[in-house]
């Protein structure tokens, strides 16, 4: 049963979709911006529906000022009171609930990491794809996984054969590549920091991994083989002690797939992602449970 539901945050009408399950633990769908309550390609609405007939109750809904909540727009950076928010309506919705899980995938997955460590009634994270956007992060990882891959294009060769290939636009495109990353090195500003986040400072990166130190339930990680935004998540590990350290001594259960692209966009890799999903949340229920 999927269930229209509207509630306030901060004198603001917020408006979702509550899909009823019966296990103790629920799942909220934060939503990656700009985007609503459905999702790219309905995917935050089929996966709400494939967790309802697996027991798990849901929420997805719009933060304000997207889809069809009031209010000021608020990028990932400033929604911690709007997750708070659901998460009251979700424990609303579903009395027996005991947990909840907050699902996000690029830059939600992050806000995730802002606001669950802030709330005892988080016991579990899911991260796709996680956003830990730099504009150095963002031009090594053009730079080494989009050009190195192209060089390895059948079609590459073909155009440039065939004279069809446009030199000038790469080359532009190359050269912006660059001076990003040379700009990125000569500035060691750490980034602004809003006020919401409470103590986690520095960069994005830094404070995405601040929110992760801080979290004490389990997480699922599950990242994409051809996105650039998780490529780019998977270079900052690779390139961290820290990161790797964290990596490693929490809770953690990670997958990849491999032929996937940022938001999972065919049936067989959105399947494998709810698969995922709902196994992971019915045994964090079931170890709830024993507790």
């Amino acid at each position: 049963m999927e269930v229209p539901v509207i509630f306030e945050c901060e004198g603001e009408q917020l408006v979702g979709i509550f899909s009823e399950g019966e296990s103790e633990t629920g799942v909220l769908v934060v939503v990656g911006g700009p985007q609503y309550r459905v999702g790219s390609h309905r995917q935050f609405t089929l996966l709400c529906r494939y967790l309802a007939e697996a027991g798990i109750s849901s929420l997805r809904f719009d933060y304000r000022g997207m889809g069809d909540s009031r209010g000021e727009n608020h990028d990932f950076e400033d929604v911690q009171q709007d997750i708070k928010a659901a998460v009251d309506q979700l424990f609303a919705c579903s009395p027996g609930l005991k947990q909840v899980v907050l699902w996000g995938l690029c830059d939600a997955a992050s806000a995730n990491l802002f606001y669950a460590y802030t709330d005892p009634r988080v016991s579990g994270l899911v991260l796709l794809n996680p956003w830990v956007r730099t504009d150095e992060g963002e031009a090594k990882a053009y730079l080494k996984h989009y050009y190195v891959s192209r060089l390895m294009d059948k079609a590459l060769w073909q155009k440039i054969f065939s004279g069809q290939f446009d030199f000038k636009q790469s080359i532009a495109s190359l050269a912006g590549m660059v001076m990003k990353l040379v700009k990125s090195n000569t500035n060691t500003g750490g980034g602004e920091t809003s006020a919401v986040q409470q103590q986690l400072t520095g960069n994005l990166p830094e404070r995405v991994l601040q929110g992760l130190k801080n979290f004490n339930g389990q997480v699922l990680l599950i990242l994409s083989g051809d996105d650039l935004t998780a490529d780019e998540f998977r270079d900052l590990v690779a390139s961290s002690a820290d990161w790797k350290q964290t990596l490693a001594t929490k809770k953690i259960t990670q997958h990849t797939l491999k032929e996937a692209n940022h938001t999972f966009s065919c049936k067989v890799w959105r399947n494998q992602v709810e698969q995922w999903t709902a196994d992971w949340v019915l045994t964090l229920s079931d170890e709830h449970k024993k507790n």
